[in-house]
Parts: structure tokens; sequence; C-alpha cells
């Protein structure tokens, strides 16, 4: 079979295209409004790179492809901050199903997060799987765990797939659950210690005590975050104590810092040989805003053999 190529809207840094490729797809074409992620992307990648608001991007200017990826953003229907109907992010998708309907792909795959299956009471996913069913797609979806997956880290993850109705895939089984867990003891094996200026420092919130933010060598991680000062402790940090309702301290004994950026990178499972762009700040929102590579990885083996039975 040829090599299917795909188009990125919403790109990041690329997370979600490095899984698919690692599959044997292709990306001729992305786009991302961040500056620092599209460079990251042109780093790892020779497709064209649009850096710019896709609302304002002709559909005539992107290229016929096999798929389109879409990493819309997700702030807007985030469950750790607040839910709008009417956040101007939540609408982004609709530039996703217009670019879907004009170059009529055979497959998409959109991902967002948990939140997104209860914003509005369901409206919002039932909105979405409408729009795309109107395209002439059949829609399925489902909420993943990249722990499941080969990812040392609980990160959930509602993975939408699409296929042109005329290709008849009228049943799509989204990748079984792996039999093992990978901790971060795995994961970290070979990151080296981190340098100066590769760790945040920011002082450290109550809404950042108001929780543990320490897991241990043997188990996930927590969900890797997009804000710096979020990210959840090095396994190697004392354990946190709690003092009573929200309200945590560090433990004593040894040191407690952040994941550095290369740790949140490994495990987030980019290639440990990416070179991101921008200052530390950027560098933590363009991993925490990734879909897992391994994680997108399972998702397009199965798209693949879906397709590869077909056509």
């Amino acid at each position: 079979m040829k090599q299917l190529t795909q188009t990125s809207l919403f790109c990041g840094a690329g997370g979600l295209d490095i899984g698919f490729e690692r599959a044997g797809f292709k990306t001729v074409w992305a786009n991302d409004l961040n500056a620092d992620a599209c460079e990251t992307f042109r780093r790892w990648s020779d497709a064209e790179v649009v850096c710019g608001d896709v609302g304002k991007i002709s559909e005539n200017n992107i290229p016929d492809t096999d798929i389109i990826l879409g990493g819309f953003p997700c702030q807007g229907f985030s469950l750790s901050g607040p839910r709008k109907l009417d956040d101007s992010r939540n609408v982004l998708y609709k530039h996703f199903v217009r670019i879907v309907q004009a170059k009529r792909p055979l497959a998409f795959v959109g991902e967002n997060v948990k939140g997104l299956l209860t914003m509005g009471g369901g409206q919002v996913i039932d909105a979405i799987v409408q729009e795309f069913s109107a395209c002439g797609y059949d829609v399925y979806y489902k909420l993943l765990n990249a722990k499941d997956y080969g990812v040392a880290e609980d990160r959930e993850r509602v993975i939408i797939t699409g296929f042109r109705r005329d290709l008849g895939i009228e049943r799509f089984e989204f990748p079984q659950p792996s039999n093992f867990i990978v901790t971060m003891r795995e994961a970290l094996n070979g990151v080296p210690s981190p340098g100066p200026g590769d760790v945040c420092t920011a002082p450290y919130s109550s809404r950042y005590m108001s929780r543990n933010r320490k897991r241990g060598w043997d188990e996930v991680s927590y969900t890797i975050p997009a804000m710096a000062k979020q990210v959840t402790l090095w396994p190697g940090s004392p354990d946190m104590v709690k003092l009573g309702r929200d309200l945590w301290e560090f433990g004593k004994g040894g040191e407690t810092r952040r994941l550095s950026w290369q740790e949140a990178s490994a495990i987030q499972t980019f290639p440990r040989d990416i070179e991101f762009c921008g200052d530390l700040t950027s560098i933590y929102k363009q991993i925490g805003n990734a879909v897992p590579c391994k994680l997108a990885e399972a998702v397009a083996v199965r798209l693949r053999e879906e397709l590869c039975s077909i056509l």
C-alpha cells in the first residue's frame, strides 16, 4: 500500500503527528497559531508548516491528503478550569469541520480532553459528531488513557475518528489497552539530571499545594500540564504530607523539585533528541499541550489497519 499522507491542524509541537509517522503516515502540511510550536515542528519534520490563525487559512491553500489530524484547542473544555459553552476556543473545531468537508480525506482524527464529553451536558460532543456526520463521515469516539498504551502517565483524552461514508467502514475498534504499565523509572531511565534553566523554579501557589503532586518511581505520572508552575514533582522528591482538606506540604529529607522539561518530554514519549524552540515556559507549554506520541501511534496503527483492509 502507498504511504498515506496527512494534514495536521492545531499541530502544536507534533506529538500526534510523530505518533502517526511512527505508524507509517507522512505529514505534508501543518498549522498552528503558536510560533514556537511551529518552529519545533519544523525542526523534526520536512512538512510545510504554516503559522497563523486557522480561521484565516483558505482550504484552497491546504493540500489534498489521505487523512487530516486536528488537536483542536481544549482549554475551554478542560475539567481543570472554568468551562463555558461560549468560550471562543470551543468553536475552533468548526474550522476543522470546514476543512474536512472541503478536502474530503479518507479519514480524520481529532483529540481533546475528557471534559469534552460532559461539556454542556453532552451538547458539545453531540454537536461535533453531528457536524462531521453531516459532512459525510461515520464518526466514532472513545475516552482513552495514555497509561494503557505504553505511556508513564495518567492522561485521559477523547479520540474522535471519522471515515468517509463511501468507504463503508460501519464499525471501528479503538486500540486495545496493553497488558503492562510503563513506570516513571523506565520512562526516565537515561534522562540526564537537569542543568540550570531546565526546571521551573517559580513559587508554589496555594493551588499547587491544594493536593498531592508527587508519584513515585514505580508509578505513572500525574497528567503533565501545559502551565510550567503546575508541573508535577520529580519522583525522587520526598512524599508530600496532607495537613487538611485541600492543604498539603512538601516532605522533608531530600530535594523537592518539579519535573525538568526533559523529564516531562520523556514521559510524554517525545523522541529523546527532539529540539524544542522557545523559552522554558514555552517548552513546558508545548509538552503539556501535546498528545503522547505512543498514544497517537496506537491510534494510528488501528486507523492504518482499517484503511489497509479496504484500499
